[in-house]
């Protein structure tokens, strides 16, 4: 692993879709065996291009996700290596079933990406609204699951996956209007969190993922003017979670604090919380969605409402160094 933070809150000039369609059509240059499936989104995400480039390896399902999860585990049964899209409510709640039964239980791999997650959705609206998604794919038997934050993260995740031993894998991304937390070259190793800042004596250990590392980094620059030292760690593997980082982190610091893009209920929080409880019980704060629904607006308007600020995060922080 080979990190290089930047860390300056600055938009990304690059979307992450194009992490995405740039990264496959890399790959399906190099493997023949990888095949592409979107549902009627190919034009969301820029991955028109694997069509002109390979017009038989990238197909087109339409708005029948849950019959694109049957043809995604037909084709890996045949020996592919197969990616599926569509919008992070669709690659979960709409195709679950055929994920779980005909992928997951018939021990067959398939790379599922979920766009737009979480309050990132934003206008598309509740219905749109993928806050639990996460959670689905973490309850299924030998599934990986990630949440990279920038494009060199997503871009990195998407290249290791066909070199995963089993299992079926989740990523939910944002498509585009990223913060650049990464600078290029930056590579990353599923399963291992990222520790972005760290000293002795440290208060508490923020452990966060996805569009939520901005915030976190925001954070520690807050409470390191008033005196406050945390410790960060990007964790954008949730499932298998580095267990080993989060104990080191929990023994070290005394306290928690977990902040995601998703529903804390059987999110982020929810993982480091059951590594706690069976290994180092801590005390723990969330910041993240509070067992709600989505809604329409702008995603500035959406962080704000479901508390999703640095503001949030060094409230958190203080509130649990108080309970140690």
């Amino acid at each position: 692993m080979s990190v290089k933070l930047i860390g300056k809150h600055e938009k990304d000039s690059r979307a992450c879709r194009d992490a995405v369609a740039l990264t496959l059509k890399d790959m399906m240059g190099k493997d023949e065996s990888i095949v592409y499936i979107d549902c009627d989104l190919m034009g969301c995400i820029n991955t028109k291009q694997l069509v002109a480039a390979y017009p038989g390896r990238a197909l087109q399902a339409g708005i029948a996700e849950g019959n694109a999860a049957g043809v995604a585990a037909g084709l890996s049964a045949t020996g592919k290596t197969v990616f599926l899209h569509s919008f992070g409510t669709f690659s979960s709640r709409r195709i679950y079933d055929q994920i779980y039964m005909s992928a997951a239980y018939a021990g067959l791999p398939v790379h599922v990406l979920g766009s737009d997650a979480g309050v990132t959705a934003a206008f598309n609206g509740g219905t749109h609204m993928p806050l639990e998604d996460a959670a689905m794919y973490l309850s299924i038997p030998e599934a990986t699951v990630c949440d990279p934050c920038d494009y060199e993260q997503l871009a990195s995740v998407v290249r290791q996956l066909p070199g995963l031993d089993k299992g079926v894998t989740f990523t939910r991304f944002v498509r585009k209007d990223v913060i650049r937390v990464y600078d290029e070259g930056s590579e990353f190793e599923i399963g291992k969190g990222v520790v972005l800042h760290e000293s002795e004596g440290d208060a508490a250990t923020i452990i966060t993922s996805g569009i939520m590392v901005d915030e976190a980094l925001k954070a520690y620059e807050q409470l390191k003017e008033e005196g406050i030292t945390v410790r960060v760690i990007d964790m954008f593997t949730w499932k298998p979670l580095d267990e080993e980082l989060v104990i080191k982190a929990a023994k070290e610091t005394g306290a928690i604090v977990t902040a995601e893009n998703h529903n804390t209920v059987c999110g982020l929080g929810s993982v480091v919380a059951n590594c706690l409880a069976k290994n180092c019980p801590t005390v723990q704060e969330f910041v993240g969605v509070n067992d709600q629904f989505g809604q329409v607006g702008p995603q500035a308007f959406l962080m704000d409402t479901y508390g999703l600020r640095a503001a949030n995060i060094v409230a958190a922080v203080k509130k649990a160094i108080d309970r140690k």
